[in-house]
């Protein structure tokens, strides 16, 4: 099955995720941070990344453009709560930068399951 990188720094979030992707069988590579993502990301196990976009070292906006850089294939899920700004100038962002789709936190995780399942399909 594909293996997705998910990049998130709220630890329950990224818990919920990694659990409702397993039990889809899919192979889930973790990180808390952009730094912690790029290094991780490996172009040819990847998939998909599924990234938080305010997060320290490094946001998800940087992450989205390293990652486009080194497998411009790669399919990409930001999500955002906004921080102080709100979600959809980060967002708007992150669909500019390429990712090929986005999600307001909170967001539905079967929502979310979804579009990563309708994504990978188009690459396979």
């Amino acid at each position: 099955m594909a293996a997705i990188l998910l990049v998130e720094d709220e630890l329950e979030l990224k818990e919920m995720l990694k659990i409702a992707l397993a039990r889809r069988s899919f192979t889930v590579i973790e990180a808390e941070n952009g730094r912690e993502a790029i290094a991780r990301f490996r172009p040819g196990i990847t998939d998909l990344v599924i990234t938080d976009l305010i997060m320290p070292e490094e946001d998800g906006l940087k992450v989205i453009i390293k990652l486009r850089e080194v497998k411009p294939s790669v399919r990409i899920i930001a999500i955002s709560g906004g921080g102080k700004a709100g979600p959809g100038n980060y967002l708007s962002l992150a669909k500019a930068l390429g990712a090929d789709a986005v999600f307001s936190k909170p967001f539905s995780i079967a929502e979310l399951l979804k579009k990563a399942e309708e994504l990978l399909e188009i690459e396979q």
